[in-house]
C-alpha cells in the first residue's frame, strides 16, 4: 500500500471504524422477514472502501469546530448514498460487477432483488439520519443538508453521471464532456462531503468557495487517479475487477491525455486544491493530506 501522509493514516483508520460502528448501530437486523434485506445492508456498508467521503465531512469539520458526533453521522449518510450507488452499479443491468471491496457483490451475496432493495433503503435512510435531530439542532442546517445531498445525488449529480457513463460504451465522448460526467458522477458526492462540513459549521460564503475549489480540483483529481489504477493497478489490492473501461472501449481521462498528461494533470488539480486552502493554517493539514493521497493511493 502507498505510504500515507501523516496525519492521514490514523484518521482513516479513525474514521472507518466510526463509520463502522455507526452502520452497526444504525441497522440491527430484526427479528423477521426483513432480516435478509439488513444482512444485505451491512453486506455492503459494512467494512472496506476508503470512507474518503467520511473523512473529507470529519477534516473539513474541523475548521469550524463541529462537533464530532455531528461530522460522523453527516459522513454516514454520504457514505450511504455512496455504497447504495455502488450495490447499484454492480448490478447485471449496469456494471454486471461480481467483486466489491473485496468480496461478493451485494446481488452476488443475496440475490438482484434484495440488492435493488437493499440500495434503495441506503438511500432513504441517508435522508432520514440527515433529518434527525442528532445531525444538528436547527431544522434549517439540516434541511440544508438534505437539499444539498439530495442535489449531489439526484439528476444532477451522482446519478446523472452514471446514466452519462452507461451512454459512454459506443459513443465518442471528449474531454469535456468526460469531465463533466466525471463531476457529476464522482465529483459531486466528493463536494457534497465537503459542503456538509461547511453546512453545519455556518461557514462563510468566502470560506465556502474556497472550499467548493478544493473539492472541485479534488474530485477530479481522485477521477484521473482512479483511471490510472484501472489500468495499472492490482485486482487484489484494488478490491474490484479492473481493465473494464478499456476492454469496452470507454472515453476516459487516461484514454484521452495518455498516462503521462493524465499523472502531470492529477498533480497539477492536486497542487490546485492545496491552493484554495492557503487562507487556513494547520487545522487544514488533513485535507491537504488528503489531496496528497489522491496522487500516492493504489486502491
Amino acid at each position: 500500500m502507498a505510504t500515507m501522509v501523516q496525519p492521514l493514516g490514523p484518521a482513516l483508520t479513525e474514521v472507518a471504524d466510526a463509520i463502522d460502528a455507526g452502520f452497526d448501530a444504525l441497522l440491527p437486523v430484526p427479528d423477521d422477514p426483513r432480516a435478509d434485506l439488513y444482512h444485505a445492508m451491512r453486506h455492503a456498508a459494512i467494512g472496506g472502501g476508503k470512507r474518503l467521503r467520511p473523512l473529507l465531512v470529519a477534516a473539513t469539520a474541523r475548521l469550524f469546530d463541529v462537533p464530532e458526533d455531528r461530522a460522523i453521522r453527516a459522513g454516514l449518510a454520504i457514505e450511504a448514498i455512496h455504497v447504495y450507488s455502488l450495490v447499484h452499479d454492480d448490478l447485471p443491468a449496469m456494471d454486471d460487477d461480481d467483486v466489491r471491496r473485496g468480496k461478493p457483490t451485494v446481488h452476488k451475496a443475496y440475490d438482484e432483488a434484495t440488492a435493488v432493495l437493499a440500495g434503495d433503503c441506503l438511500h432513504a435512510l441517508a435522508f432520514e439520519w440527515l433529518a434527525e435531530p442528532q445531525t444538528h439542532p436547527d431544522p434549517l442546517v439540516r434541511a440544508e443538508l438534505v437539499l444539498d445531498l439530495a442535489r449531489a445525488a439526484g439528476p444532477a449529480g451522482m446519478a446523472g453521471g452514471q446514466a452519462m457513463d452507461l451512454k459512454a460504451d459506443g459513443e465518442t465522448f471528449d474531454l469535456g464532456t468526460v469531465t463533466r460526467l466525471q463531476q457529476m458522477k464522482t465529483g459531486a458526492l466528493i463536494a457534497a462531503s465537503v459542503e456538509a462540513a461547511a453546512i453545519l459549521g455556518r461557514a462563510d460564503a468566502h470560506a465556502r468557495t474556497s472550499l467548493r475549489g478544493y473539492a472541485h480540483d479534488l474530485g477530479l483529481a481522485f477521477q484521473i487517479a482512479d483511471d490510472l489504477l484501472d489500468a495499472e493497478g492490482d485486482e487484489a489490492t484494488v478490491g474490484k475487477k479492473l481493465r473494464k473501461d478499456g476492454e469496452q472501449g470507454k472515453a476516459t481521462f487516461l484514454t484521452l491525455l495518455g498516462p503521462e498528461r493524465a499523472r502531470e494533470q492529477c498533480r497539477l488539480l492536486v497542487e490546485q486544491a492545496i491552493d484554495h486552502l492557503r487562507g487556513w493554517g494547520e487545522e487544514a493539514d488533513l485535507l491537504r493530506a488528503i489531496a496528497r493521497y489522491v496522487v500516492e493511493r493504489d486502491r
